[in-house]
């Protein structure tokens, strides 16, 4: 007789069970926001291979174009990157001070260059990089984390709404329906006005960073820095394409940048101009138009070495 399966005997596990994969490594979602720097290295070289595939056949055009720069045109380019770093940086300022901080421009500047350095990466690593770097070196004049990350909303909310009124740029590259900016205009202002009134009367903790908007002087200050950073940025979109042969309007710059800040909020690291650029003006001939934004993203480093050499050259002279 064959014994049955309840008479035999079966080996004692020795050791703790092994735990499941997803209980050793947490959902993926918590896992991302743990690892952003291994998220945007992995998005950035999804991305740079499909660009490479994209790109293959036409990759003689893609480094005739890319080396056709002139000196003076990347001078420009960075020397625009750099006007554009000194107006974000002083808006943060602006923000910071009425939230409470008493951080000299200098330093807060200082702490701002090696923020943007991160940039490149990732606009939220970017932002907890000047964070930390403001409070490591100002830890008694500026305010709590919290309150500089609220900090940085007035300058979003601004650049939201600038984005929302220009969104109409977009229709003709993107082929998007006429009604979808109106939608984007209306659903921004809703929302703008319905966090005014939420926030009107709450000015502690973490709400003490929205202050900057509560008076109308600090309040146009705001909007004039973001306004005028979007505008370098608009000229600097049409130096570069343009000096490589492009023929762009100030509309096409604009969606330009506008989809750039879009498609930034995704891990895609330095590949951020190149995918941007054919995404928006890639009719116009794909290689010229991604190495215009394999351009974009190049001066837009070195204006962020350039900011940040300047920021340890005035931290190292003599007080």
């Amino acid at each position: 007789m064959h014994p049955s399966p309840d008479d035999v005997e079966h080996p004692t596990p020795v050791g703790p069970p092994l735990a499941p994969v997803t209980s050793r490594l947490g959902p993926p979602g918590v896992w991302m926001r743990r690892h952003p720097v291994a998220v945007t290295v992995i998005g950035s070289l999804v991305v740079a291979a499909a660009l490479v595939v994209g790109l293959w056949d036409k990759r003689e055009d893609f480094v005739d174009a890319f080396g056709s720069a002139s000196a003076s045109l990347l001078l420009w380019a960075i020397a625009l990157q750099l006007v554009w770093l000194i107006a974000r940086s002083e808006a943060w300022h602006v923000c910071v001070e009425a939230a409470g901080g008493r951080v000299s421009r200098r330093r807060l500047y200082r702490a701002a260059s090696v923020g943007y350095l991160g940039n490149q990466f990732n606009s939220n690593f970017g932002l907890g990089v000047r964070i930390a770097a403001l409070r490591r070196s100002a830890p008694d004049h500026s305010p709590s984390p919290s309150v500089l990350i609220a900090a940085e909303l007035p300058i979003v909310v601004v650049e939201v709404a600038l984005a929302a009124i220009l969104s109409f740029t977009l229709i003709a590259p993107l082929g998007v329906p006429w009604w979808v900016p109106v939608a984007a205009l209306a659903v921004t202002a809703v929302a703008i006005g319905g966090a005014g009134r939420f926030v009107r009367h709450r000015r502690e903790g973490f709400w003490q960073g929205l202050d900057v908007l509560r008076g109308l002087s600090s309040r146009n200050v705001i909007i004039g820095l973001v306004m005028f950073a979007t505008g370098a940025q608009v000229v600097r979109n049409m130096v570069v394409i343009e000096g490589l042969g492009i023929d762009i309007s100030v509309f096409d710059a604009v969606a330009l940048l506008i989809a750039s800040a879009a498609v930034g909020l995704l891990p895609v690291g330095p590949t951020l101009g190149a995918a941007t650029a054919v995404l928006i003006l890639g009719a116009t001939g794909v290689a010229v138009v991604a190495a215009a934004g394999a351009l974009l993203t190049a001066t837009s480093a070195v204006g962020s070495l350039c900011f940040a050499a300047w920021a340890l050259a005035d931290r190292l002279r003599p007080a």
